[in-house]
């Protein structure tokens, strides 16, 4: 599916031009809490800079896909509860819904948090 940068949603929410709930930030990568939650924990990580997918960012630029797993472990590390899934769709046969390279973290449980 062929979409233009101009049109594509993830670009937009990189951009400050679609407000997002932003989780973490890196130099090369955003996370964001998923608007569809499947899961207790369902955050999204994209490359600041547009790949259509992940074999796309892995073959173009490999250190902002290093960088998007690292910041995707730390925000597993910091919110889940031990337990935790990364995955990336590549295609609409896949489930690639939203043509921007994205990881999706995510936990049936949270990490307790002391509120007291």
């Amino acid at each position: 599916m062929e979409v233009s940068l101009s049109d594509c949603v993830f670009c937009k929410i990189v951009a400050g031009q679609i407000p997002a709930k932003k989780v973490a930030e890196s130099e090369k990568s955003l996370a964001f809490f998923d608007v569809s939650p499947r899961q207790p924990l369902h955050v999204l990580v994209v490359p600041k800079n547009h790949h259509d997918n992940v074999a796309d960012l892995a073959f173009s630029d490999p250190e902002a896909l290093v960088d998007l797993i690292q910041l995707g472990s730390k925000i597993a590390n910091d919110h889940a509860a031990g337990s935790f899934r990364l995955t990336f769709n590549t295609g609409s046969d896949a489930g690639q819904t939203v043509f921007h390279a994205h990881g999706h973290i995510t936990s049936k449980s949270l990490k307790e948090t002391s509120g007291n």
